[in-house]
């Protein structure tokens, strides 16, 4: 059985990557050049279109898909937002989307499921009333919805949890065995119960728990996915620039790290933040932080030093130093070799940080989305409704 989806704010396509050869993409949207590039390079053009989701219409979309894929701009809702949310010129693109959702549903080609992705700050945004007013759109628009929040670290070495709200559209039948009698805390943090204790009457009447199974394959170590022998590593005055800006917890984990390289003989790779810190004096300082877990950090889009990871490695006691290179955070996103960076750094790392894990993604097409439409199989879908009515009939005869 394969599937249909529609791809807004679609950036390189990892949703598309995530969900798999069983589904088919008929529509693909985002504004940004750079990353509609990078698409098209990947997955060709016949399905893209290049511009603001604000400019598009339910005459843009073909058919009716069986999923409605958003992962829309989290920058006002993120911890290095402004705290504006929905109301955000970035984060605020949700509302056209979902204007253009209510029309498809208004001309009988409604996608049977929808998934949106985000930081998990939109639960928190302007004090829950951006969340809030999301599930109580889509309560209204006749979906019942649920959200889990799951972190990438369960999949690669990279933390990055994020929220996904995937919505049923109410002629539906949901199998009991993907409902949870109550927030499953595998798969719910506070803020979510405590956003859900806040909903409104139309979203908590068809509110779901989803239930999933816990991950089955351990995430690979960090060290795993680094080039030990790539040939950008830093001079040892670099090196030593960055460990004078760590205060003594820091240092006294990459002491431990050399150590312990010395002692297995195998390589103990870390990353290394660089931020501002507000010392004891009150006098604001840069610092770099280490972290030796074997994750590294959630990968940012590169507006400024701060953002931009430096891997740091332990071998055989010696310590080294780098940039993390743009396949690195490729591979951290779940990307395969094959897929096609940009060739300039940034423009690569810009489109690996503002992307999801494709193993998020795939995760959650094989534990709640396919079981979910392949209880369904037997029922007309709205596309064969569609292709039944006369405009469906007359597009169709238009495509061929």
């Amino acid at each position: 059985m394969s599937f249909t989806f529609h791809e807004f704010f679609a950036g390189a396509g990892m949703a598309r990557l995530g969900l798999g050869e069983r589904w088919r993409c008929l529509f693909a949207n985002d504004i940004d050049a750079k990353k509609a590039a990078c698409y098209t390079v990947n997955f060709g053009d016949r399905e893209f279109m290049r511009g603001d989701v604000a400019g598009l219409g339910a005459a843009d979309l073909p058919g009716a898909a069986d999923l409605a894929w958003a992962s829309f701009p989290c920058q006002d809702l993120s911890l290095a937002g402004a705290g504006a949310g929905l109301r955000g010129a970035r984060s605020g693109t949700f509302w056209p989307f979902w204007r253009l959702i209510e029309a498809l549903g208004a001309d009988g080609r409604g996608p049977r499921t929808i998934a949106i992705e985000n930081v998990i700050g939109l639960l928190r945004a302007r004090g829950g009333a951006d969340f809030n007013a999301i599930a109580e759109a889509i309560a209204k628009s006749g979906y019942r919805l649920g959200g889990v929040v799951i972190d990438a670290a369960d999949f690669l070495p990279q933390s990055r949890p994020r929220l996904f709200v995937i919505a049923a559209r109410e002629d539906l039948e949901i199998p009991p065995e993907i409902i949870a009698a109550d927030a499953d805390p595998r798969w719910t943090i506070p803020a979510l119960a405590d956003a859900h204790a806040r909903f409104g009457h139309a979203a908590r009447a068809r509110w779901i728990w989803w239930k999933m199974p816990p991950p089955q394959a351990a995430s690979p170590p960090l060290v795993a996915l680094v080039d030990l022998d790539a040939p950008q590593w830093h001079r040892g005055e670099e090196t030593e620039r960055l460990l004078g800006l760590m205060n003594e917890l820091h240092r006294r984990k990459v002491a431990d790290a050399a150590r312990a390289s010395l002692a297995t003989g195998r390589p103990i790779a870390g990353t290394i933040y660089r931020r501002t810190r507000v010392d004891e004096n009150g006098v604001r300082r840069q610092r770099a932080e280490a972290r030796f877990d074997g994750i590294a950090g959630c990968l940012r889009t590169p507006a400024g030093g701060s953002s931009r990871q430096t891997i740091i490695v332990a071998e055989r006691g010696r310590i080294r130093t780098r940039l993390l290179s743009a396949r690195e955070a490729a591979r951290l996103m779940g990307l395969p070799e094959s897929f096609v960076l940009p060739e300039r750094f940034n423009d690569a790392y810009h489109v690996a940080g503002d992307g999801v894990a494709v193993p998020a993604v795939r995760f959650l097409a094989r534990h709640l989305l396919e079981p979910l439409l392949e209880a369904n199989a037997g029922a007309e879908t709205a596309a064969a409704a569609w292709r039944r009515s006369a405009a469906g009939s007359e597009a169709a005869r238009a495509e061929r």
